[in-house]
């Protein structure tokens, strides 16, 4: 039966080029692999910047590892198929259940239709998108990072088709350092083919959010499709293509402002992933068979480092390039387990409480905190506030413009007319026949409507509109003969649907010539 000490020499075999960064340790390789620079040395020139480092991430199987991968599936299946779902709207709506239709122009949600007035749905939607971020970081640190963000799911895609094609991390740095071959060629050529494929579908899907999927997808592979949907396509295919085949990590580090923010959302109490420097230390390599005393439980095989993929030595402590996704806690439970320490060297766990493991004591997380409960009573805040607004919103909505020039016209009995603009916004898809009326104005009042009728003394006329239209009417609003008259008279335009009895109402100004003074 192989031993601990057989098992781990294997590994240190298998990964003899892994390392941590250059900073932290000076007697192994940096995890690309060069050898680590004499003492002394000011390197290739007197740049103020680091040289890029490739990271070779390895492969790692464990709990962390299965729920990246199921969160991964999850992530990728709704993107691509969402904008395949539909929903029966009725004849004259589009049956794409998520769709943003820039020619309508609204976004369909299900059941749900969003107008362009109605901006203020999509600000709430990333308000609370932005609080939600503010509340798991402070509870469990860069979860969405490490698990859920864009970022991470496509570039854990393109290392698995790169670890399918090329091998895992020692195979793959000797690839990269070998002469160019046939072999290294068709690697290389197959590993960019299956990359650029999933770049391509991930810009053609997102394209399908816009459009009808099924017809779109035939206008793209006839070359009907316009050329400013190719070019969108191509965009986003790029991009996918940069950021998760050859940025990847640098995405993380240099281009996300999100790591230089998180550090003020952490506290003590934050869950983050931590190494037992405590139980850890004094690290060093360890045989089979001999003392543990005088020691801590790392052997410094390095594997933490050789699976992170951004490259960094997480028992240094929590660093920027870090987002928590805790596959070296899985490396580093795989290689208690083959020694025989206990597991959870690396851990999730709050600051708080390793301090207090460190002097042998415990502490309970906590997680009622006073940021928590702020970024969660902001959280139902908005949340309330998105769907009162959501569920008493009307689906007719009125906006009036008065003439300008002239302010006010002067008939020949004495009386005096204002002008009007009037756009009735009708988001039902029926034709609505409105019932338009003024109130609070003096009696006697006359309330025209041109090429539709009048009324007097608050009575209404009726509007006919279209459904799914914006209407508009010329409206005159004329007062009678009065030398007590006001400069100004407030009053309001009030649209009502007989049969829903929904409506709107709109706050307007009749202006006059001076009143007379006596």
């Amino acid at each position: 039966m192989t031993g601990p000490n057989t098992l781990l020499e294997k590994a240190a075999a298998a990964d003899a080029a892994q390392a941590s960064f250059e900073n932290g340790r000076k007697d192994k390789p940096a995890p690309g692999g060069r050898k680590p620079r004499p003492k002394g040395d000011p390197g290739p020139s007197n740049s103020l910047y680091a040289e890029h480092v490739k990271v070779y991430p390895k492969g790692v199987k464990g709990k962390y590892r299965t729920i990246k991968w199921a969160v991964l599936i999850f992530c990728l299946a709704f993107y691509y198929l969402a904008p395949w779902l539909r929903w029966d709207r009725g004849p004259e709506a589009p049956n794409q259940a998520l769709l943003i239709d820039i020619g309508a122009p609204r976004a369909y949600l299900f059941n749900i239709e969003i107008w362009p007035q109605e901006v203020y749905f999509i600000t709430g939607l990333l308000v609370l998108g932005a609080l939600g971020l503010f509340l798991v970081t402070s509870l469990f640190g860069r979860l969405w990072c490490g698990y859920a963000c864009p970022q991470t799911v496509w570039t854990d895609l393109f290392m698995l088709v790169e670890r399918w094609i090329e091998g895992d991390r020692g195979a793959r740095m000797r690839l990269d350092k070998a002469p160019w071959s046939f072999g290294k060629v068709w690697r290389k050529l197959a590993k960019h083919s299956v990359w650029f494929a999933i770049a391509l579908a991930t810009g053609g899907a997102w394209a399908l959010y816009f459009n009808d999927a099924p017809t779109f997808v035939v206008e793209f592979f006839t070359g009907t499709a316009s050329s400013m949907q190719y070019f969108f396509v191509g965009l986003f295919t790029a991009t996918t293509y940069v950021l998760a085949g050859w940025a990847r990590e640098q995405v993380c580090t240099y281009m996300c402002p999100w790591p230089r923010f998180q550090a003020a959302m952490l506290d003590d109490q934050s869950m983050v992933v931590t190494y037992e420097s405590w139980r850890g230390e004094k690290r060093g390599p360890h045989k089979a068979g001999t003392s543990w005393e005088g020691r801590g439980d790392c052997i410094d095989c390095g594997q933490c480092v050789a699976v992170c993929p951004t490259g960094i030595d997480i028992r240094d402590g929590i660093q920027l390039e870090c987002i928590g996704c805790g596959l070296c806690i899985d490396s580093c439970n795989e290689i208690m387990a083959k020694v025989g320490r206990p597991q959870e060297l690396i851990t999730f766990d709050t600051e708080a409480r390793q301090r207090a493991r460190a002097q042998g004591g415990r502490a309970k997380w906590q997680i009622i905190r006073p940021r928590v409960l702020i970024y969660a009573a902001l959280l139902l805040i908005v949340s309330a506030i998105m769907l009162v607004a959501l569920l008493t919103r009307t689906t007719v909505q009125v906006s009036v413009l008065r003439d300008r020039a002239p302010l006010f016209v002067t008939l020949s009995d004495g009386g005096v007319r204002n002008g009007y603009t009037l756009k009735i916004l009708n988001k039902r898809r029926e034709a609505v026949d409105f019932r338009l009326s003024l109130e609070d104005v003096p009696p006697g009042a006359l309330l025209t409507v041109q090429d539709v009728g009048e009324a007097r003394d608050g009575q209404p006329v009726v509007l006919p509109t279209k459904g799914d239209k914006v209407a508009t009417f010329r409206v005159f609003v004329t007062l009678p003969p009065d030398r007590k008259r006001d400069e100004k008279t407030e009053f309001e335009f009030l649209l009502q649907n007989p049969v829903r009895g929904e409506g709107d109402e709109y706050h307007a100004v009749f202006v006059g010539p001076h009143p007379v003074r006596r």
